[in-house]
């Protein structure tokens, strides 16, 4: 199986994302273009952020942080969240249980 092979789309502008779901978790497979934002959110789910290429500021309960290629957050359930790309970037988020919205 391969990722690009599962159809995009487009949540937010300037974003497109794949969705992989097991019975347990949702995987999301981000590319952002520059100067993308996430608007501030929350969710019950556990959520881990992978930068996998470019940088991105990703701000958790009011701190903002820049991270890039290689750099990982986990954002506790119900944590007000946000963030921008400040480059062109590819992020995977993992989250659990599984984020039947995004279906």
């Amino acid at each position: 199986m391969k990722v690009e092979d599962i159809e995009s789309r487009e949540l937010i502008p300037g974003t497109e994302v794949r969705f992989v779901h097991s019975g347990r978790m949702t995987v999301a497979y981000w590319t952002f273009d520059p100067a993308v934002a996430l608007p501030e959110h929350s969710h019950p789910h556990d959520q881990i952020t992978n930068i996998l290429e470019g940088e991105f500021e990703l701000t958790i309960e009011g701190e903002p942080e820049i991270l890039t290629a290689g750099d990982y957050r986990v954002i506790p359930p119900d944590a007000v969240h946000s963030g921008r790309s400040i480059t062109a970037c590819r992020i995977i988020d993992v989250f659990s249980p599984v984020r039947d919205d995004y279906r």
